[in-house]
């Protein structure tokens, strides 16, 4: 059982569709054994997650994964002039616990 049919059903979503789309849409629905309702939301709900991962999870392969180690595990570089003039002016202008660090001084 999906985690949609689990959790009660209380919401409801209206779309207003081109009778193409809807034909399409009961056509494969009527494939699938399924109302059309359940088709679409679940294909929906599918696709949600697609969507969502594609732009939440990030995949390096063999070498791209070494080289995010190495720059993790390198010593940290020296902060530059224009990243502590940055800092000064966010700190100036920003109300942060940053605010009360003086690592970058």
């Amino acid at each position: 059982m999906s985690a949609t049919t689990e959790e009660k059903k209380t919401e409801r979503l209206v779309a207003r569709v081109s009778p193409g789309d809807k034909a399409l849409l009961e056509r494969a629905a009527s494939l699938e054994g399924r109302s059309l309702a359940s088709f679409t939301v679940e294909h929906l709900v599918m696709h949600a997650r697609e969507v969502i991962e594609q732009r939440e999870v990030i995949r390096l392969n063999e070498d791209q994964t070494r080289r995010f180690v190495a720059a993790l595990m390198a010593p940290p570089r020296k902060p530059t002039p224009e990243f502590l003039a940055a800092l000064r002016d966010y700190r100036e202008n920003v109300i942060s616990d940053v605010n009360h660090s003086d690592d970058w001084k």
